[in-house]
């Protein structure tokens, strides 16, 4: 089974990676960029068939190791 993880800093959390990027993009001409976060995707292939399983079993991999859950948030989805 496919899941795609979604890891981004909390909301208040400095983002100067994100700040960077909009730099980098004004810069380059592109107005009108107020904000930018940066964050990352993970994907995982799981041999469990079910789908609640799966994604306990990936939620469990995010509190431990995928995240740094005292400054980034994350979303589990099926994919």
């Amino acid at each position: 089974m496919k899941i795609r993880v979604d890891v981004m800093l909390k909301t208040g959390v400095l983002d100067p990676q994100g700040a960077a990027v909009r730099h980098a993009l004004g810069t380059l001409g592109f107005e009108g960029v107020e904000k930018v976060r940066q964050g990352k995707v993970i994907e995982l292939e799981l041999a469990e068939t079910d789908k609640e399983k799966a994604i306990k079993t990936a939620t469990e991999m995010c509190e431990k190791l995928l995240a740094n859950t005292v400054i980034e948030s994350y979303l589990v989805q099926v994919v």
